[in-house]
């Protein structure tokens, strides 16, 4: 038995598919779905989404949204995401390494919040690649 996945952003679907089991960051932890599931609705976290094709797990980093999960169909709808495969290594550690620069050199609560949401983007996007080597 499977799970449609369609991961939709404001430009374009991610992802449309089957797939045999996920793991979701939520904004109150991890979950993982698996055929059957309850029914859900859910706020997703900046993070990782793990996706599992018969013995293989492919990662894409989620820029936060919202998922609904019933009748073995998940949605998700998301800012913005990008397959672990998609992204450039160098690229992604060099944005990183600005985005720990900008948090430094922030001044007051704006910037600072705005510097630490960059990271914790920057840092997905790492981990994505990182989950898949």
């Amino acid at each position: 038995m499977t799970l449609n996945l369609c991961v939709l952003t404001p430009n374009r679907i991610v992802w449309d598919s089957e797939v045999k089991e996920i793991i979701l960051s939520t904004n109150s932890g991890q979950i993982g779905v698996l055929p059957n599931h309850a029914p859900i609705a859910t706020a997703v976290d900046i993070g990782i989404l793990r996706i599992r094709l018969n013995d293989q797990w492919l990662t894409m980093a989620l820029m936060g949204g919202f998922a609904r999960i019933g009748n073995n169909e998940i949605t998700i709808l998301v800012n913005d995401a990008e397959k672990g495969s998609d992204i450039d290594p160098q690229e992604a550690q060099q944005a990183l390494e600005i985005a720990e620069a900008n948090l430094r050199k922030a001044e007051g609560k704006r910037q600072t919040i705005e510097a630490n949401l960059a990271l914790r983007r920057a840092r997905t996007r790492v981990e994505a690649i990182n989950a898949i080597s």
